[in-house]
C-alpha cells in the first residue's frame, strides 16, 4: 500500500518528536511547509523522508530533523528578526518565516536564490528579504539581529556574524574543518560574551567567501 502525502507527513513529524524536536510551534511550521515544493522533480517521492537530498549547484536540502533541531534551538519569537546564511532551496527559510517577523536570507548561488524566491512567492510568504551575495560577512546594514542561523559549516567561530547579534541574541551554526562538524548554539550573555552549547555532530557543506561562479 502506497502512503499518501498526509500519512508520510504524519510519520515524519512522529520521527522528529522521537529525536527530540518537540516544540509544537516548530512542528506546526514544518507541517505547514510543503517540502516537496523545495526538492528536485526526481526526488519528489522522497520529499518527506527524514534525510538530506541533493539540490541544484551541488548543494543539499537539509534533513528535516536538522531543520527542526536548528529552528528549535533558536527559540524564536514572533517579533524576532532573523538572519539566515545560506538560503539554498529555501525550505529552512520558509520554516523560519512562519515563526518570526522578518527573515533576511543570503545566498551565494544566483540560481538557488531565484528558485527560492519563486517558491516564497507561490507560498505567499511576504516576510522574507533576500540577498545574492557573500554570507560570511553577514548583513551589517540590517544588524543587529535577534537570531542568526548558518546553514553551511564555518571553519572557525563565525566572529563577524556573532558581532551582528543583539545583546540577548542567539546564533546556531555548524563549526569545524572536517567532514563532520559540531552544531553549536551561541547565546549572548549580555556582557559581550557567549554561552556555547554543542547540540550534536552534523555534516554541512563548507561556508565559502564570495559569490559562486556558475556556468
Amino acid at each position: 500500500m502506497i502512503e499518501g502525502p498526509d500519512a508520510r507527513l504524519a510519520k515524519l513529524v512522529l520521527a522528529l518528536r522521537s529525536q527530540g524536536v518537540t516544540d509544537p510551534q516548530v512542528l506546526s511550521a514544518i507541517e505547514r511547509t510543503p517540502r516537496d515544493m523545495f526538492t528536485q522533480d526526481i526526488f519528489k517521492d522522497r520529499s518527506w523522508e527524514n534525510q538530506a537530498l541533493p539540490i541544484e549547484c551541488g548543494q543539499t536540502i537539509s534533513q528535516p530533523y536538522i531543520v527542526g533541531l536548528m529552528t528549535q534551538a533558536l527559540t524564536l519569537g514572533h517579533r524576532d528578526r532573523v538572519l539566515e546564511i545560506g538560503t539554498g532551496s529555501g525550505y529552512q527559510t520558509a520554516v523560519l518565516s512562519r515563526l518570526s517577523r522578518l527573515v533576511y536570507t543570503i545566498e551565494r548561488y544566483r540560481t538557488l536564490m531565484k528558485q527560492a524566491e519563486g517558491r516564497f512567492k507561490k507560498l505567499g510568504l511576504t516576510n522574507i528579504i533576500t540577498r545574492f551575495g557573500d554570507g560570511t560577512t553577514g548583513w551589517p546594514e540590517q544588524a543587529p539581529f535577534d537570531r542568526i542561523i548558518v546553514t553551511a559549516a564555518a571553519q572557525e567561530e563565525p566572529e563577524a556574524l556573532l558581532k551582528q547579534l543583539k545583546h540577548d541574541g542567539v546564533l546556531v551554526a555548524p563549526v569545524g574543518k572536517g567532514p563532520v562538524q559540531k552544531l553549536n548554539r551561541y547565546a549572548a550573555d549580555g556582557r559581550g560574551g557567549f554561552n556555547i552549547e554543542t547540540l550534536c555532530d552534523v555534516r554541512f557543506v563548507p561556508m565559502l567567501e564570495g559569490v559562486a561562479r556558475e556556468l
